[in-house]
């Protein structure tokens, strides 16, 4: 089971989500996470404690999905647009989190703390393409890519029709270097 503050930070996210900064007090927040408001302020002392809990745990899933791209079986470019991709999903939560930042960044003093938090995000996923790809521009590029494909997922928005992921990486494949990161899936 979850444990309060994370209820308390998963509350938080839907209610971001859901109706946007401008709609959140700590009262909804303590009511959608089934805990006291008492519980609630013993985690968070204010909105701007909840907001900075929501950024530290937006660095830590970040930090988490660049240590699985870097072990991806299939190597980084693979795991980094399959999981950008609608439906592909980032383990531990991270696309969730992702955008209720991006929401949190809509109607709150926080928008340096958020844009930090998100170069930090955007650092962590170039960083360990890099290590793999070794070739910053290629590394950039597939990055952007990614990024393209994310947004489509935070969006709802579906990839052309008949065209899918495997579609990009293979041709992605030809103009990337060989190695395990453009190995195809395994069966």
């Amino acid at each position: 089971m979850a444990s309060a503050r994370d209820r308390v930070l998963d509350a938080y996210e839907t209610l971001l989500i859901e109706h946007g900064a401008a709609a959140i007090t700590l009262d909804a927040v303590s009511a959608a996470a089934g805990v006291s408001k008492g519980g609630l302020l013993y985690h968070f002392a204010s909105k701007d404690a909840l907001a900075a809990g929501l950024l530290d745990r937006l660095r830590d899933r970040s930090a988490a999905d660049a240590d699985a791209i870097r072990t991806a079986p299939d190597g980084s470019v693979g795991y980094y647009i399959r999981t950008s991709a609608p439906g592909g999903g980032t383990p531990g939560g991270m696309t969730r989190t992702y955008l209720a930042v991006l929401r949190l960044a809509d109607g709150t003093e926080s928008g340096q703390a958020v844009r930090d938090a998100l170069a930090v995000v955007d650092a962590d996923g170039y960083e360990a393409l890099r290590d793999e790809l070794h070739d910053p521009v290629l590394a950039w590029l597939v990055q952007l890519v990614g990024d393209g494909l994310y947004l489509r997922t935070l969006t709802g928005t579906p990839l052309p029709p008949g065209l899918g992921v495997e579609d990009l990486l293979a041709r992605m494949r030809r103009y990337l270097p060989a190695g395990p990161e453009m190995a195809p899936p395994a069966p």
